[in-house]
């Protein structure tokens, strides 16, 4: 089968693209960018997408997808549907499933499950066993079988002599340790700590929490020349300490949340428990320092934390809901209302932080826009103005503290495997 992407602009820093061009993709492979004939419009199904710009391929590499274990909240499907939805055709699924992914028949389970859609899904696999931080998981059974990086995610790794020992086997690999920083003597609560915290009578978690792990974490990877990546970054000193890593040569990298960027503590005055999550919601300080991260290199991609919860787990009090929130629907356009159009980010920077550094983190190819390539392609809008309405989302959970927001910037269309989703509907092509 053979159609046309019509009236799209390339855009992909990477390969310097930035001009208007019809693709021609036969078979799920790109055939001809732009110069096409009368022939390949009259034998296409052409698709028409003025004034919408083609990039590579959107990126998550931090998902939630369940699957095994709590199918009630998310499955491999409903996931990868999501994701399709939200304008990305990969992600990377987080080990804290049951039983976590810690064994190379747990990783291939989730890649023969997802192989038959659009959306790629590359598992992470546990850095100890069960997640404990008491003994190691078999790393290299669970690279060799798929897993891209290693996470105890949900906990920071237990001790600073696991943590060690985790970046000298996955140096073996050159995967990353990704990293959930914080330390649990400070983490019993439901908030961040400070003025807002007081005045609610909440139980908090100080930013010093996440800051502590953070710095053990840099200085144990400058220590071993190791690998590490902080998973949704925060706060304004983690941030700091990050740009100060980098600068020493450190072999660090960051994600921001969207939610870490968009909202601030004070959303959480209306005891929503969709406004609650770990990292907790921050200052305006951190927000804007986290903004300051992304423009300047140092936080380097967005990543979503798509955490799914059923709704009988997040109607109760605030301080016995689960943390966590779904965000593969909302994230592209959070981010182009937050940051491109506020003009923190350019849509070139915006393409870097969704497409093309998860993948460079994860040692994943980054997928190029030129004849002989598969198609590997998001389609979006970065004018379109939407509101979310979380009663048609794609994911199997409905926890988004965004519902009825009206945001700027959607995914359109998106292409990968062989496969088309536009208009809500899934085309072989």
């Amino acid at each position: 089968m053979q159609i046309v992407l019509k009236g799209t602009t390339l855009l992909d820093p990477q390969q310097k693209l930035n001009h208007k061009a019809d693709l021609l993709i036969v078979d799920g492979i790109i055939n001809k960018v732009g110069n096409l004939s009368k022939d390949d419009y009259r034998h296409s199904t052409v698709y028409e997408f003025e004034d919408k710009y083609c990039a590579p391929g959107f990126f998550d590499m931090h998902v939630h997808l369940r699957e095994p274990g709590r199918e009630d909240k998310e499955t491999i499907l409903t996931g990868s549907n999501a994701a399709a939805a939200g304008g990305f055709t990969g992600i990377a699924c987080m080990p804290n499933t049951n039983p976590a992914i810690e064994s190379a028949e747990t990783v291939r389970f989730i890649k023969e499950k997802s192989a038959p859609h659009l959306v790629e899904v590359f598992p992470i696999g546990a850095a100890t066993h069960e997640r404990k931080g008491e003994a190691l998981s078999p790393m290299n059974e669970l690279f060799e079988a798929g897993a891209v990086a290693f996470s105890d995610d949900g906990t920071a790794i237990k001790t600073a002599s696991i943590l060690r020992l985790c970046m000298e086997y996955a140096k073996m690999f050159d995967a990353p340790i990704i990293e959930h920083c914080e330390d649990p003597s400070m983490a019993d609560g439901s908030m961040n700590e400070g003025f807002t915290s007081t005045t609610l009578g909440m139980l908090a978690i100080p930013s010093i929490a996440e800051d502590l792990i953070v710095m053990r974490d840099i200085m144990v990877a400058e220590y071993i020349k190791g690998k590490v990546h902080i998973a949704h970054i925060s706060t304004k000193n983690a941030v700091e300490l990050v740009r100060q890593a980098k600068k020493k040569g450190i072999n660090i990298t960051a994600e921001a949340a969207p939610h870490h960027f968009t909202l601030t503590e004070e959303a959480v005055r209306e005891y929503d428990t969709n406004f609650k999550m770990n990292p907790p919601l921050r200052t305006k300080e951190d927000v804007d320092a986290i903004i300051e991260g992304l423009k300047d290199g140092t936080i380097d991609c967005i990543a979503t934390d798509h955490a799914p919860h059923s709704s009988e787990e997040k109607e109760m009090e605030f301080i016995y809901a689960p943390n966590g929130i779904i965000g593969l629907e909302t994230a592209l356009g959070l981010a182009i209302t937050e940051l491109v159009e506020k003009k923190h980010l350019s849509l070139n920077q915006l393409i870097e932080k969704f497409a093309i550094n998860p993948r460079k983190i994860l040692n994943i190819p980054v997928p190029q826009i030129k004849e002989g390539e598969e198609a590997n392609l998001t389609i979006f809008d970065p004018k379109e103005k939407w509101s979310v309405d979380v009663s048609k989302f794609k994911s199997k959970s409905k926890n988004s503290p965004f519902d009825k927001m009206e945001l700027t910037g959607k995914a359109s269309a998106v292409v990968n495997r062989g496969k088309l989703y536009f208009e809500d509907k899934f085309v072989n092509i």
